[in-house]
This record gives structure tokens, sequence and C-alpha cells, in this order.
């Protein structure tokens, strides 16, 4: 059942989606503060060293039973709806982050409310805040999505609070911790 959680090598993860025989989770918690990128440089999913970390040193933590059920995928990148900025080129990913649109599609689905600025200038608060908050260790904390922010330097993030940060936080260098990874993937049943 959606937002059932499941356990898949070392992880607990959150079930998101079923389609046929395959399922979208995501890791239930934070499982680790990283960087982006190793540079603070205009940079897209598609390039970044936290996509390279993900599909190669994280993907090798899963034993040869678990990998072969990991469904390799192409991601759309859009671009911010809200600020234009380059969401990059499509990408073939085994693991990933979730970006802008699916965030606000799986957590308690606020999508319309990716395209109304109107007060919110750089984040949406809606009644879903709460679904989409993330802990690491016994806190909650901010995590990463591999939309970009308010520019090429910025990926979009989840607040601490459980907003939509539309304008998101600096890929390498501030602020000081480098930002929570809730890895997803599609999976076999």
């Amino acid at each position: 059942m959606i937002n059932d959680i499941i356990t898949f090598g070392k992880y607990n993860w959150q079930l998101l989606d079923i389609k046929d025989d395959r399922a979208l989770i995501i890791t239930k918690d934070i499982i680790d503060l990283r960087w982006y990128h190793n540079d603070f440089v205009d940079i897209t999913w598609a390039d970044c060293e936290l996509r390279t970390y993900l599909n190669t040193e994280f993907y090798n933590t899963f034993k040869k039973n678990e990998k072969v059920r990991i469904i390799t995928i192409d991601n759309k990148n859009p671009d911010n709806p809200w600020f234009k900025t380059n969401g990059g080129i499509d990408t073939t990913d085994a693991i990933f982050l979730l970006n802008l649109e699916e965030v606000c599609e799986y957590f308690g689905d606020s999508k319309e409310n990716l395209k109304i600025k109107g007060k919110q200038k750089w984040l949406i608060s809606d009644e879903n805040d709460q679904m989409r908050q993330a802990k690491f260790g016994d806190k909650n904390h901010w995590w990463r999505l591999r939309s970009p922010g308010y520019y090429g330097r910025t990926s979009a993030s989840i607040n601490s609070n459980g907003n939509v940060y539309v304008r998101g936080n600096g890929i390498y260098g501030r602020p000081k911790d480098g930002g929570g990874i809730r890895p997803a993937l599609w999976l076999k049943l």
C-alpha cells in the first residue's frame, strides 16, 4: 500500500507509487548529509557529484540479488517552474533524488502550488508540510531534490518544516552541513 514502510538493503523505505510490477520507493529517513556537487559552480543533476555517488558508491552497497531488483529508468529533469533555471538533460539513473514535481505529487499532492508563486516567494507551505518532513538522527532536517533552485548553483530542497523550498540551497559550501539525502529508486516487485 502507498506510504507503507518496507525494508530493502540496509534501509527502511517509504512506498510512493506502484505501477504494474514495480514500486517507487524513497528512504524513510535522511541517510546522510552530502553536497550536491564538489565545487560551487553552475551544475545540473546530469553532471553533479551527488548523482555519480548515488549511482556508483551508494548503488554498490546493495547485494547482487538486490541490484537485479533495482530498475534503471530515464528521468526527466525539468527547469525550475518558478525561476526557469535550467534543469539539464534527461538522465538514466538507478538511484536518484526526487524532483520538484515528484515531491509535490507523492507527498500530499501539492503540484498545483508549483504553478502559483503568489504570496509564497521562495517556498511552498501548505497542508502537506508534515508529510514532507524527514529526520536525520532524531531531529527533522532539510533534504535535497535533484531540481535546480533559484539559479544553477542551488538545488531545490525540502526544509525541516516540510516546506518545498523552490529557491533552493547552495550546492556546495553553505549551509555547512551539505544537506540531507533521501535516495529514491524503482524496485521490481
